[in-house]
């Protein structure tokens, strides 16, 4: 068994080829190497070509824009050919938009194929594919079509030989009188049982059972045909157009061999069509387990057909694409709608067109809660409201028709005025619609289609009654009699005349005169109902007729339910040469039924149905015509009773517009009432409410009325200032459009004074009156003002004034004083200057000031009217080093900026020159050795000095480096040694001056450890600590020396001498019988060596011996068993209280004291704190517990023997 290898393409010796997936459909990205570098990336598509077709000899181009880091490589390929003739392909790149176009101009049949475009750099490679469609000029619809794009198994000969069953309309022969087209049982067969009679009137068939035999008979031979390929076959969808512009059908089918062929035709012809190719080709088979879907894209005119699906050669499904000639005259357009507010699609149709299809964001709509789906009654108009809008509706909306679409965006902007945190209100606003009038567009459009229609039939008559008569056939025989012909088709034929016999002389003997002197007889034709009967439907009480014209005079007779009938009994008969009429003076019941005409073999006949007008009864239609009043939000309800009829159509009606039942519409059927419901309404929802009542006698309307309240609409602006002056400011605005349903009451006024945020109510003002006086103004002020209108449902939004009003006349403030320059460098400028000689009686409550750069007449603001500069003086910041600047100012008021002041002189923006000098410099630095050492001192000076630096007053060596940057200069030692001590001096001079500074630096290390310790004792009880030098003590001569010392009666290091630059410490209160110890460390800047021991002193040390006089010592012994001094007391503490509690202990050697709490340890215990110093025994409880009350004892132990001690804790309080 053989294990196939994977092939992978574009990678080299070395790379692997791993695929990713990419954000853009239809492209294949292939990574070179498993992991990218970072800030790298593979080659991918952000915009990958478009499939085009075009016409020959036209302009056309590929467009693709790629992203990748390095920047890839884009080539461009072809399936069938090369693309190296520059003169027919061109690869070009725009480096503004980074877009790749390859052009192909005048463009041939020839060029079409499928194309590849390739982006390459060295982590990966991209790939997409695109197709070209050529139209040849000249293109005919018989042209032989191209092999299908994806081969099918077998003889591939054979297989452009199949055919379906219908044969393509060039092959089929005529067909004969009465015989039935073979579309019509393959549709028949394929369609459900509701859609038989649809299909039957479609081809004019009208014997359903024959029909209906015929078919069974046909259905059971072809599932005996299919069972020989597939097990079951179900989910038959007809073939339908989607949102993305295809059209598509479906099928579930259960292949009995997978390796059937599938065969797909169109109209009789075969299809060819790609499984792999889908958004390539123009047809294609797609595969989902059992369900099988045909997609056809780029829809044109010419698709429309039968479309069959075929397994081997059975036919398993037939549908029939239609396509209707329609286009939109007004396209939907883009709406801005603000949240919980309707947006409106409109758009308009060139043929009326009862049901097309919305979508949204790729999805079908459908009549429900969100949307209305709205037709005008000429199905011209169509409207899709999409009803409370929300931040998630937004996105594309489109419309089909037919094979035509048009879509538009609708954006849905947050609601600023909604109270934060709180849902928005529902709206009774609609934005949007095609913003032209479109009631006049359909209109025009349905006037231009009756004229098309009256001309086609003034064609089909002139056509008519421009056909010759047709020639009389020479006279037959004598001897042959003329047979008489029934003829059953309404068009008249010629039969042979009639033999003319003569009752005078023979005819040999009659003159020629006489045979001219007398007419011809004329040609006798047999009869024809040219007009015949039809079904009518007469009122009870009016007159009607029947009506029969032939096309020759002959007698008939007329016949009721198959009785003759004669005038008289309320009925008439007349004959008027080629016409029969039988008239009813007064319709009653009795005259309901078939009435027939008889004239010899000919018949036709009619139904004729008496019957009434539908009515509604007095009360009931006055009740109804009250209107119904709801507020904004609430259900509407109207009902109305009739009585019960057969044949009758109810229909509502909205301001003209029949409305649907769906969304919030509830439309009630019932044999004696209907009811309508409308929920939530809105505003717009008013106006007349109709209902119709309509049979086949006549239609009965009644009118009523739905009044919504809600509160009114802003009032209608702009605001128009009657009067300003410095006490009184008087304005005037129109009422609001909307009233809401309800009289405004009155209108409520706020004003809000300029620079201020508080809105101040200043009154009301009745409904009837459109202007307000403020006569609480100051002079200069600007104020701005809110207008409501109120009524009794609310408060309608504010209708506000667009600019600040000003109280009286603007006065503005003189100049102020020319500024003048207090400092300058190269960040900030100061400026001051004084307050205007003349306010002109109005305070001045800031300034603003303006700059403008040498060498330009631009002057620029440096703070708004709104922000004044309330001092005389301003650091002006936004400057350029370098650059100069001239400044001027004005003094702001009430009323705004007053005049400008004289321009300040021109200034630099730069630092005044200086003399260098240092800020905080630290004149010495210890570094480790080994360690880099690095120096910084910064600096101001202007203009910026010369930096040098010395070492010991000579030049530093080459390997030390000096870093110089604005303000500041370091000097770097990278790995600093003990010969690098020294004294560095950095010099800065300019123009200015000269400055330097001295820095010492002091490269050491730890000292090593001083020689050996000596101990000596010259006098009683003081003992002499000497040393050696430490060997650093020559390289450093900061090195010094720290001593430390240690007793047995303390057993504690502690330093007794530091900083000493001798060798030798005299250590004092050496006690006898105490043991010592000494430490001595070197130390310096860095830090402490390692410390140089002293041997042991107390036992054997060298003493100063001391004189008996002659009497005999005797050695004393301290040594002694521990023993009990002070003893523990009884403690009563209260519950949650401290206890300390302490003992004296002593014993030599020190004995090891340990706590119990009946007979427990509790040295380690966390809750009780032990301590023991020189022999006092301590024991401390924060808070005593219940628990810590029983006998506490005290134990001492040393080599020498035990004593102890005890007590009891009785904690008060407890339980």
């Amino acid at each position: 068994m053989f294990r196939r290898s994977k092939v992978i393409e574009g990678t080299g010796t070395g790379q692997v080829g791993i695929k990713k997936k990419s954000k853009v459909p239809g492209v294949m990205i292939t990574q070179f190497i498993e992991t990218l570098p970072e800030g790298k990336s593979h080659p991918d598509f952000t915009r990958k070509p478009i499939a085009l077709t075009i016409q020959e000899g036209k302009f056309a181009f590929f467009k693709a824009i790629v992203t990748g880091d390095p920047k890839p490589d884009v080539t461009w390929s072809r399936n069938n050919g090369d693309v190296s003739d520059t003169s027919r392909y061109q690869a070009k790149y725009d480096p503004n938009s980074n877009e790749h176009t390859f052009e192909m101009p005048n463009v041939m049949p020839e060029q079409a194929d499928t194309y590849k475009c390739f982006a390459t750099n060295e982590f990966g490679q991209a790939m997409v594919t695109v197709v070209l469609n050529v139209i040849e000029v000249g293109y005919k619809k018989n042209k032989v079509q191209q092999p299908a794009a994806e081969t099918i198994d077998g003889n591939f000969k054979t297989v452009l030989k199949r055919k379906s069953k219908i044969r393509p309309k060039a092959e089929q022969p005529e067909r004969k009188e009465g015989e039935v087209d073979e579309k019509f049982w393959e549709l028949l067969m394929s369609s459900d049982k509701k859609d038989y009679e649809k299909v039957c009137a479609e081809y004019g068939i009208t014997d359903f059972r024959w029909m209906l035999k015929k078919l069974n008979e046909m259905k059971k031979e072809r599932e005996e045909e299919q069972a020989q390929f597939v097990k079951s076959l179900s989910n038959l969808k007809h073939i339908q157009v989607n949102s993305d512009g295809t059209a598509s059908f479906e099928i579930d089918m259960d292949l009995l061999e997978q390796s059937s062929s599938i065969f797909l035709y169109k109209d009789g012809e075969m299809v060819p069509y790609t499984k792999e190719l889908g958004d390539k080709m123009k047809h294609s088979l797609k595969q989902v387990g059992r369900k099988y879907i045909f997609s056809v894209r780029d829809l044109m005119p010419d698709d429309a057909g039968l479309y069959q699906l075929d397994v081997e050669d059975v036919n398993m499904f037939s549908t029939e694409f239609k396509i209707p000639m329609v286009d939109f005259l007004v396209k939907i357009q883009e709406v801005k709608a603000k949240e919980r507010e309707d947006a409106v699609f409109e758009c308009v149709l060139s043929n009326p067109f009862s049901k097309i299809l919305w979508f949204g964001k790729n999805l079908p709509l459908e009549q429900g809660d969100k949307y209305d789906i709205e037709v005008s009654e000429d199905k011209l108009i169509h409207r899709l409201v999409v009803k409370d809008c929300m931040i998630v509706d937004k996105g594309i909306y489109s419309v089909c028709a037919g094979i035509k679409s048009c879509n538009a965006w609708l954006v849905v902007e947050v609601d600023k005025d909604a109270q934060q945190g709180k849902k928005a209100a529902r709206k009774t606003t609609r934005a949007g619609g095609a913003g032209v009038d479109l009631t006049k567009i359909a209109q025009e459009q349905q006037t231009k289609l009756e004229k098309i229609r009256e001309e086609k039939k003034e064609q089909i008559k002139a056509i008519k009654e421009a056909a010759p008569p047709p020639a009389s056939p020479p006279a037959p025989k004598p001897e042959e009699p003329p047979t008489p012909k029934v003829e059953s088709e309404p068009a008249p034929l010629v039969p042979d005349p009639p033999v003319v016999e003569s009752t005078g002389p023979p005819p040999e003997e009659v003159k020629e005169v006489e045979t001219l002197d007398q007419p011809l007889p004329e040609p006798q034709t047999d009869p024809v109902i040219t007009c015949g009967l039809s079904d009518i439907y007469a009122l009870r009480g009016s007159p009607a007729e029947l009506a029969v014209k032939m096309n020759v005079d002959c007698e008939g007779k007329w016949f009721k339910d198959g009785e003759e009938v004669n005038s008289g009994a309320g009925m008439s008969i007349t004959k008027d040469g080629t016409s029969h009429k039988l008239s009813i003076k007064s319709c009653h019941d009795d005259h309901s039924g078939v009435y027939k005409f008889s004239s010899g073999e000919l018949s036709t006949q009619g139904k004729v149905t008496v019957g009434d007008v539908p009515e509604f009864d007095p009360d009931d239609l006055h009740k109804f015509s009250k209107p119904v009043v709801v507020r904004v939000g609430q259900n509407a309800a109207f009902k109305m009773p009739f009585p019960p009829q057969e044949s009758l159509v109810v229909s509502w009606f909205r301001n003209g517009t029949e409305i649907k039942d769906g969304g919030g519409v509830k439309i009630v059927r019932e044999p004696n009432h209907s009811r309508l419901l409308l929920r939530d309404c809105l505003r717009t929802d008013a106006g007349e409410i109709k209902i119709q009542l309509k049979n086949p006698f006549g239609a009965v309307e009644a009118t009523s009325r739905l009044i919504v309240l809600d509160r009114p609409g802003p009032p209608e602006g702009p605001v128009e200032v009657v009067e300003t002056t410095s006490s009184v400011i008087e304005m005037k605005w129109n009422p609001p459009k909307d009233d809401g349903g309800s009289a405004v009451t009155n209108y409520i006024i706020e004003r809000q004074q300029a620079g201020q945020c508080l809105w101040t109510k200043l009154g009301d003002v009745s409904a009837d009156k459109t202007s307000f006086r403020d006569r609480n103004v100051s002079h200069g002020k600007k104020y701005s003002y809110r207008i409501y209108a109120e009524n009794p449902e609310g408060i309608s939004d504010a209708l506000e004034t667009a600019d600040s009003i000003m109280a009286g006349i603007m006065i503005l403030a003189g100049p102020p004083g020319a500024p003048t320059v207090v400092s300058a460098s190269k960040t900030c400028i100061n400026l001051t200057w004084t307050p205007p000689e003349d306010d002109r009686g109005v305070p001045i409550i800031g300034y603003q000031l303006e700059k403008r750069k040498k060498d330009t007449n631009q002057w620029i603001t440096l703070n708004g009217l709104n922000e004044p500069i309330e001092d005389v003086k301003y650091a002006v910041r936004d400057v350029t080093e370098g650059s100069e600047y001239e400044f001027r100012v004005s003094a702001i008021n009430e009323s705004g900026a007053g005049d400008l002041s004289p321009p300040s002189a021109m200034v630099c923006a730069k630092n005044p020159n200086m003399r260098p000098c240092f800020k905080d410099p630290e004149d010495f630095i210890v570094v480790r050795a080994g360690n880099s050492a690095r120096i910084k001192i910064c600096y101001e000076a202007e203009p910026p000095p010369t930096i040098t630096w010395l070492k010991d007053d000579e030049p530093i060596s080459p390997w030390i480096s000096v870093i110089n940057t604005e303000g500041m200069s370091q000097l770097v030692i990278p790995s600093s040694k003990r010969s690098d001590s020294a004294i560095y001096t950095i010099k800065a001079k300019n123009s200015v001056g000269e400055a330097s500074f001295d820095i010492e630096v002091r490269v050491t290390d730890e000292p090593k450890t001083p020689g050996p310790v000596a101990l000596e004792q010259t006098v009683e009880g003081k003992v002499v600590v000497s040393w050696t030098h430490s060997p650093d003590q020559e390289l450093d001569d900061r090195v010094y020396y720290v001593v430390t010392q240690y007793d047995s009666n303390n057993r504690v290091w502690k330093t007794v001498a530091d900083r000493l630059f001798t060798t030798t410490y005299t250590a004092n209160n050496i006690l006898s019988g105490t043991q010592y110890h000494f430490k001595v460390y070197a130390k310096n800047d860095v830090g402490l060596s390692e410390p140089s021991r002293s041997p042991t002193w107390g036992f054997n040390s060298a003493k100063v011996p001391i004189s008996s006089n002659g009497l005999n010592s005797t050695a004393v012994c301290f040594e002694r068993p521990p023993s009990i001094l002070v003893p523990l007391k009884v403690h009563t503490p209260p519950k949650g209280y401290q206890v300390y509690m302490t003992c004296a202990v002593r014993g030599c050697p020190a004995p090891n004291v340990s706590w119990y709490l009946n007979d427990v340890y509790i040295n380690s215990d966390k809750n009780y704190y032990v301590t023991n110093a020189h022999g006092v025994c301590s024991m401390y409880i924060m808070r005593v517990r219940p628990i810590d009350s029983g006998e506490y004892k005290v134990v001492a132990v040393n080599a020498l023997g035990k004593a102890e001690c005890s007590t009891k804790v009785i904690v008060k309080g407890k339980q």
